[in-house]
């Protein structure tokens, strides 16, 4: 902010040595000034970053991760601290749910997505949670931030505390919603974390998070959560979006005695977003269930053998004396170029040479032509070796070793 006020006010001077003229519609200048410096302030699509985590939800062992310590916008995601302020505050007995929470003149102006409740009107609490789990309401979010805390500002700084008490130790809360402010970021290490403390520190109220509709006066309003009837065992958590986040996703999903909690930062839209988290999530299964894995495995090889001639893309990133290298080389790839790279699949393919020296081919596999031709040239602006690749004989799905 300092910057830019500092470029306004050089400009201005500017202005008025080179042209007296601006001095009679002075208060145009400073209008688009002021637009110009609010423009400068306020976070655009150009700062999402792309982030994913895969956790073993009981052991807190990580399976997949890439950029899962860089800070981001969370948006929506923010719900599940107040949500957790929320399910706190109750099992302390400091509220009930049938409590009622006040709507404020401020908390209504909160913009979309939102309850619509009135200044002065109330609600319940359990209303109130389900309209933060299900519709994601920030006229509510505001309220109960209000309701708990006093003022916004204060019950954000009880949600940080909060945050840094569960080891949230990247995490600043600004406001209860999630609506744009610079200085509310979190990481996907972060809201795996808070989802994990939400499941074992409440487990009698997560089934809120499962519940994909509710009604309120007269409205059903239905999950963005499309995981919750689409991809079997889910059963919570949340999704967000501003513009300068992107589309993010913390899913929980039980399989058996096993769970497993995904995090996605920064897809383009709330498709892709999906489809990313369930080929994440596909392969974290493949992990804690490895006898399963084995099985999917013969029967993919069975059926790309028995596709001959098929053609697959992806990248080659590098080539190493080594396995774990080359595995490591492709991972850093994906993180780079998340964009064209983000759905394949990491592979490692070992090449004999005359010499009797095995070579390990670090590379990305199951994208489209474009995104490989496309990752590549991205790749080498950041001096980042990368050659396509057209195949057809099957490949494996690498782990580090």
């Amino acid at each position: 902010m300092g910057a830019a006020l500092t470029a306004i006010r050089r400009t201005l001077a500017h202005s008025r040595r080179v042209d007296p003229f601006l001095e009679r519609p002075r208060f145009l200048t400073w209008a688009v000034l002021l637009v110009l410096a609010v423009t400068l302030t306020l976070p655009s699509s150009a700062d999402a970053k792309y982030a994913s985590l895969v956790i073993d939800a009981d052991s807190g062992e990580v399976l997949h991760e890439i950029n899962a310590d860089t800070r981001n916008y969370p948006a929506s995601l923010t719900k599940m601290m107040t949500l957790y302020m929320m399910f706190d505050a109750l099992d302390a007995g400091r509220m009930r749910l049938d409590d009622r929470i006040m709507m404020s003149k401020r908390a209504a102006r909160q913009p979309p997505s939102k309850l619509g409740i009135q200044p002065g009107q109330t609600l319940s609490v359990e209303t109130a949670i389900r309209a933060l789990t299900v519709k994601s309401a920030n006229d509510v979010a505001a309220a109960v931030a209000e309701h708990i805390g006093g003022t916004e500002r204060q019950f954000a700084l009880l949600m940080t505390a909060k945050a840094r008490d569960l080891g949230m130790r990247s995490t600043t809360f600004r406001n209860a919603s999630g609506l744009p402010h610079r200085g509310q970021l979190s990481t996907a290490r972060d809201m795996s974390t808070l989802a994990r403390a939400l499941l074992m520190h409440f487990p009698h109220r997560y089934s809120y998070f499962s519940e994909s509709k509710f009604r309120h006066s007269g409205k059903t309003y239905k999950s963005h959560n499309k995981l919750l009837t689409d991809y079997e065992g889910t059963d919570g958590i949340k999704t967000g979006y501003i513009r300068a986040s992107g589309f993010n996703l913390v899913a929980s999903v039980k399989r058996g005695e096993k769970r497993l909690i995904g995090v996605v930062f920064g897809a383009k839209n709330s498709k892709t977003r999906n489809r990313h988290m369930v080929k994440l999530l596909n392969k974290g299964w493949d992990k804690v269930y490895p006898e399963l894995a084995v099985a999917k495995a013969k029967e993919q090889k069975r059926t790309q053998r028995a596709k001959t001639g098929k053609t697959v893309w992806g990248v080659q990133v590098g080539a190493y004396k080594t396995h774990d290298p080359a595995y490591a080389i492709a991972v850093r790839a994906q993180g780079l170029a998340p964009s064209y790279l983000a759905d394949g699949d990491i592979a490692v393919a070992p090449l004999k040479k005359k010499s009797g020296r095995v070579l390990y081919r670090g590379r990305i596999m199951g994208i489209s032509k474009t995104q490989a031709y496309r990752a590549c040239r991205f790749l080498k602006k950041k001096k980042f070796g990368c050659m396509p690749l057209k195949i057809t004989e099957p490949y494996e799905v690498a782990s580090l070793n």
